[in-house]
């Protein structure tokens, strides 16, 4: 018989502080390479999109993986739905493995298949085959990872420890782009763009590979075994439109905004510097490495902050801020060449934005009950993400190849602006919250 410990004993839902601490470390870990995984694709795109997509123009190669870019997020819904149900259905720790095992095949497949001018239209067809698994695993890994940090988080401290949701997140994306400055110091440009962005994707399939073991270890929520304990309703598409139509448009509505600011100064910012500001590939590489770092220790404070003032004071400061900043912070960035001053203001932009990051995964966690909530977290956040995160960067180029770069600043202004009024109407989720185990 095991001993149980004095905390553990004295807990009533029997997570003892250091398993939970385990737990939530665990779930993270995992997120953090699926993330390098996904991310891996933006950081090197500037290398490999000439591989698979021939032309002159770098804004047309750009366009054109943008576009796959943009596919991978349009198999993020299908994802969310059927790993929603399955998390939901088979537990929070399934659908976490099962999502880490796709995005390991779709970095498998883009190390090994080979350029255009080797095997012709195959190269691009096997790239959207990738993402689409990559898509499918990422739409899933999103509500999985959120509802489970924010179950395994106790009552007081559940925007710190789910903020780590994002901190991971931002981990992958700053993985990514520090593998890509090791292989430029290590590489010469020619070896780059030959076979060395090759690399990461073989190094994420590996380390997939690992994640899937230490998932397989993981504990199952208390929130999970005691909504199977009550025989709650199954999980599924109808059930959640019918009983949670406000809280599935809520979160598509408040999720629009955040996500596509996110991307806006995180993903496409890179291709920005470069193609716009006249930043070498390398000068932007290090202005994104960067920020993103000050940006992901932003996490854990503003997460914790909510926890003393409540969400919705953050998401508003968020939106308000979004709404008056963004124009000014990407028409200063088009003139600017001095990288400090590139630097700051980017930073500038993700501070704004960390009000939404930080506590987006509970604020949708929140919002539903434990039997259908990772699909309702997943589902319409992976919409929203379609719709305005994964064309993000194909609307910017769009706007610049057709002459008015600035109406993509007006579009984000815009978006943001939508999702401040959902947070102004909404009530503080931290009150009302639908998780009921601490």
């Amino acid at each position: 018989m095991i001993p149980i410990a004095p905390a553990e004993a004295g807990n009533p839902d029997g997570t003892s502080s250091n398993n939970r601490l385990k737990s939530i470390i665990g779930g993270s870990t995992g997120n953090l390479v699926e993330w390098f995984d996904w991310y891996v694709y933006a950081a090197f795109t500037l290398y490999f999109a000439p591989h698979f997509f021939p032309s002159e123009d770098q804004t047309a190669q750009l366009l054109s993986a943008a576009a796959v870019f943009a596919v991978g997020f349009v198999m993020r819904p299908i994802g969310a739905w059927i790993m929603g149900i399955y998390a939901d259905n088979k537990g929070r720790k399934a659908g976490l493995t099962l999502s880490v095992t796709l995005m390991c095949l779709g970095s498998l497949i883009i190390a090994c298949t080979p350029g255009y001018e080797t095997i012709g239209l195959a190269a691009p067809a096997l790239l959207v085959l990738a993402r689409m698994m990559q898509g499918l695993s990422v739409g899933g890994e999103y509500g999985a990872s959120a509802t489970y940090l924010s179950e395994m988080a106790g009552k007081d401290r559940r925007g710190f420890f789910s903020s780590f949701q994002y901190v991971t997140l931002i981990s992958g994306q700053l993985l990514a782009i520090l593998l890509l400055l090791l292989l430029q110091a290590l590489l010469d440009e020619g070896a780059l763009d030959a076979w060395g962005w090759r690399i990461p994707f073989a190094v994420g399939a590996v380390l997939a590979v690992v994640v899937f073991r230490i998932r397989r270890g993981l504990a199952e929520t208390e929130s999970f075994k005691n909504a199977k304990v009550k025989d709650a309703p199954k999980s599924g598409f109808m059930a959640l439109l019918r009983h949670h139509p406000k809280e599935t448009a809520l979160v598509v509505l408040l999720t629009a905004g955040g996500t596509l600011a996110f991307y806006a100064y995180s993903i496409y910012m890179q291709k920005f510097l470069v193609n716009t500001s006249g930043f070498s590939r390398e000068v932007a590489s290090q202005i994104n490495a960067v920020t993103l770092f000050v940006f992901m220790m932003l996490q854990p404070a503003a997460g914790a902050l909510s926890d003393r003032v409540g969400r919705k004071p953050l998401m508003v400061g968020f939106g308000v801020l979004g709404v008056l900043c963004t124009y000014p912070i990407f028409s200063t960035l088009e003139t600017t060449r001095d990288p400090l001053i590139a630097g700051l203001l980017v930073m500038a932009a993700l501070v704004i934005v960390s009000g939404y990051t930080s506590i987006n995964a509970v604020v949708k966690a929140e919002l539903f009950p434990a039997h259908i909530r990772a699909l309702g977290v997943a589902l319409p956040y992976a919409l929203a993400n379609t719709i305005f995160g994964g064309t993000a960067e194909y609307v910017a180029l769009s706007f610049k190849d057709a002459g008015w770069e600035r109406g993509f600043y007006w579009y984000v202004t815009a978006m943001i602006g939508i999702s401040l009024i959902v947070y102004l109407c909404m009530r503080d989720t931290r009150r009302t919250s639908l998780i009921a185990e601490d």
